[in-house]
């Protein structure tokens, strides 16, 4: 093979790669005030939502409406995180303070 050969080989090898699919997105909700910020998030298939509790002195958690799925309590300076592996849209509020509402949609 040829120096022109390897070059193109070589440049349609490095395309193909940047063409595959996008790494997974990193997203965050920041819990303070009673409240989720962003309450929508719009993210794609296989990106991860952390949210972060900011508040002073409350705990919270993420309950997800639909399959009833919940996180553990997490406190003031505590996080945590979901990857989303389908699409779809999650309606979410907080465990112990229900008026407190989220979703994520997700998309492919």
């Amino acid at each position: 093979m040829n120096s022109m050969n390897l070059r193109t080989v070589l440049v349609s090898a490095w395309m193909a790669l940047l063409s595959g699919p996008l790494a997974a997105a990193e997203h965050e909700v920041v819990l303070l005030d009673y409240r989720f910020s962003p309450a929508e998030s719009k993210i794609r298939v296989g990106d991860r939502v952390t949210w972060i509790n900011q508040e002073k002195r409350v705990s919270h958690s993420v309950f997800f409406l639909g399959s009833g799925e919940e996180s553990e309590r997490f406190f003031p300076g505590e996080r945590w995180s979901r990857v989303f592996t389908l699409p779809g849209r999650y309606e979410y509020r907080c465990g112990p303070h229900p008026e407190m509402l989220g979703v994520v949609i997700v998309e492919e």
